[in-house]
């Protein structure tokens, strides 16, 4: 086979429970090389939307990562990390890329065998709170808040507890961990908030969800959770409390109520309030973090573009190519952004939902499924190295 004339791209996601973006992207590579050749030039560029998995992938971008001891969502020590990079041409300090999910997520609940202990009212982002602390001590200018995979609805007061903030009932006591207890919040006290001044936040999300009502954290994040509907409605009414009292106390317009009727306003109702059980209202606004969609921001801190320059194909893909990815998830990111220096995007994924006229809508070529070669899907996920590869050498065949 002759020289090829541009290098491949190779940027997908996570495939969920089976293989990180990092390694996604080596058997991809693998695939190719050893089908169309060792003269196929491949760059590995892993990615992620903000969600489970954003630090392995900037880490494997060339990011440090840096870890310590923190709080759990239920409370007991875990080992965290965030990725760290020194401050760049232009940029005014080091930048620090803290996922939510790390350190206060969903698979940082306890369990027994596969069944895991959630804990909808009382699990806590203090742990959340000391990486960013963490990363503040260290000299971060800059702190990515990558909000996913919460195990949280305690609308960031954990993590805002472990910058400093305090949350007080009627009578001056600290409420204790987790959501519901802020139906008895009477008082902030940010008098002991860490020096964040001079330290910019930018939430990287595609979460859209405002605080409070049917489309808020509570409501549409509880259950999956573990919140029951009864619960679901105390954790939306303590929510709102915890609006209603910045409000008061702190000049943030956060939710009015009104014949019982709580309606969000201001902060509580920006899209990303609701992110990761409502820690993105305490970032919007404590932190005064700026919100950008998740996918789109990560691409730029990586330099997709720059990887651009030369390649005649891109690949991507995540674990399932359904109506999800169509709302900002990272395959949906990278061919936007591949679309605008005119090079053709083709997806690798567990499963593929999405017909011809979505994934050309989105900007996607073609789609290339694991189900496609292995109608078993336990296989698809224990042997999902090996079936990259497969589709690597299609891919291969058809596009180089």
């Amino acid at each position: 086979m002759s020289q090829l004339s541009g290098h491949v791209v190779i940027a997908p996601d996570k495939f969920r429970g089976s293989l990180s973006a990092a390694e996604v992207a080596a058997h991809v590579a693998a695939g190719l090389r050893a089908h169309a050749g060792r003269e196929v030039v491949t760059v590995a560029l892993p990615v992620a939307d903000g969600g489970d998995g954003t630090v392995e992938a900037v880490v494997a971008a060339g990011f440090t990562r840096v870890e310590t001891e923190v709080t759990g969502p239920a409370g007991d020590p875990v080992r965290a990390a965030y990725a760290w990079r020194e401050a760049g041409a232009g940029e005014r300090g080091p930048t620090a890329v803290v996922e939510l999910a790390e350190a206060s997520g969903l698979r940082r609940l306890p369990s027994e065998g596969e069944d895991v202990r959630f804990a909808p009212l009382t699990a806590t982002t203090h742990g959340t709170g000391e990486l960013i602390a963490h990363a503040v001590r260290r000299g971060a200018r800059r702190i990515v808040l990558g909000l996913g995979g919460s195990a949280s609805t305690d609308g960031g007061t954990g993590m805002m507890r472990a910058l400093g903030v305090r949350f007080l009932d009627a009578d001056g006591r600290e409420l204790p961990p987790g959501g519901a207890a802020l139906r008895d919040l009477e008082k902030i006290d940010i008098s002991g908030l860490v020096a964040v001044d001079g330290v910019e936040f930018v939430i990287a999300s595609d979460v859209d969800n405002p605080l409070l009502g049917p489309q808020g954290a509570a409501a549409v994040y509880g259950p999956q959770k573990g919140a029951s509907p009864q619960e679901v409605d105390l954790l939306g009414r303590a929510l709102a409390r915890f609006a209603a009292v910045a409000a008061h106390t702190h000049g943030l317009v956060g939710a009015i109520e009104h014949d019982g009727v709580v309606r969000p306003m201001g902060v509580a109702a920006q899209p990303g309030a609701g992110a990761a059980g409502g820690t993105g209202f305490a970032d919007l606004a404590f932190l005064r973090a700026e919100f950008r969609p998740g996918i789109d921001y990560l691409l730029d801190l990586l330099g997709f573009q720059e990887r651009l320059d030369g390649a005649r194909l891109v690949i991507t893909g995540e674990g399932a190519l359904d109506e999800q990815t169509l709302r900002g998830k990272a395959p949906a990111g990278v061919a936007a952004a591949a679309a605008k220096a005119g090079i053709p995007v083709v997806a690798v994924c567990g499963r593929c939902d999405l017909g011809e006229e979505e994934l050309n809508a989105a900007g996607i070529t073609a789609a290339y499924a694991l189900t496609g070669i292995e109608p078993d899907p336990a296989l698809c996920v224990s042997g999902a190295g090996p079936l990259l590869e497969r589709l690597a050498r299609e891919i291969a065949d058809e596009h180089l």
